[in-house]
């Protein structure tokens, strides 16, 4: 029934905006392993509103006055604000699990911990730099909304389809027994991100961004398996920092073409 499947529809959106974001959403209580996975379908429909509300910031700070380069820290701000750095701290921990543990085990150990080292500074501070000068280097409002849109929602397109075809490293944690999301969360959610890319991009540029995060979910597939065996929560965000990069790289390397 329509009012049936709009509501799933509506709880699916609120699960993935409560876990993904810090808006606060009245109506969502505590959600399991399973909930997030059965809703990471609107995983892309997150990356709109944080996306948005990077793009808004930006469109802010334009209207203020401010350079490109303030508006383009002040836009990467507001989407650490938005998200609480959720992915930034999966990228920080894959960084340091990987780059400082001597075996599997370790590695996990590491990435469990909350502490942050050499390699995961180093991570961030490149993630943070490539974006910035990605979106400083935009200049046009308008081009830096498509850019935002495209990166945020593609990015986060990408990981049901991961989550889907790499097993899991861990017995524990968030997605112990949650399962892997269905062939249909992993397409309705990768079809949104290339909608995303289509429509903001446009087509060429979508192609080299396809190429590029297929890459990218290849080679972190191969790299997590022989790391610690499998994918983890900090791996899935790990991931999206990187399409979000080059999604982003991709539209200023246009920008630039273009002139």
């Amino acid at each position: 029934m329509p009012a049936a499947w709009l509501s799933r529809i509506a709880d699916g959106i609120n699960v993935s905006v409560a876990f993904a974001t810090r808006i606060p959403l009245a109506n969502v209580g505590l959600t399991s392993g399973a909930d997030v996975v059965r809703a990471s379908w609107a995983l892309p429909i997150v990356g709109v509103l944080v996306g948005g509300l990077g793009a808004l910031t930006y469109w802010t700070a334009h209207l203020l006055g401010l350079t490109a380069a303030s508006c383009a820290a002040l836009t990467l701000a507001a989407t650490l604000a938005a998200t609480g750095c959720l992915h930034e701290d999966g990228l920080a921990d894959t960084a340091d699990g990987f780059g400082a543990g001597a075996s599997r085990e370790r590695k996990l150990e590491i990435m469990h911990d909350s502490r942050i080292g050499a390699y995961g500074s180093c991570a961030l501070i490149v993630s943070i730099l490539l974006r910035w000068s990605a979106v400083a280097s935009l200049g046009d409002a308008l081009h830096v909304t498509a850019a935002l849109i495209a990166a945020h929602v593609a990015a986060r397109g990408t990981l049901p389809a991961f989550m889907r075809l790499v097993p899991r490293a861990r017995r524990d944690g968030l997605s112990a027994g949650a399962g892997a999301p269905t062939r249909a969360t992993a397409s309705i959610a990768a079809c949104l991100g290339l909608l995303a890319l289509g429509l903001t991009l446009g087509t060429v540029p979508a192609l080299v961004a396809v190429s590029l995060i297929g890459l990218a979910g290849v080679l972190m597939g191969w790299l997590c398996i022989r790391q610690i065996g499998g994918q983890t929560g900090d791996v899935l965000g790990a991931l999206e920092q990187v399409c979000e990069i080059l999604i982003l790289l991709t539209a200023s390397a246009q920008s630039r073409a273009a002139i």
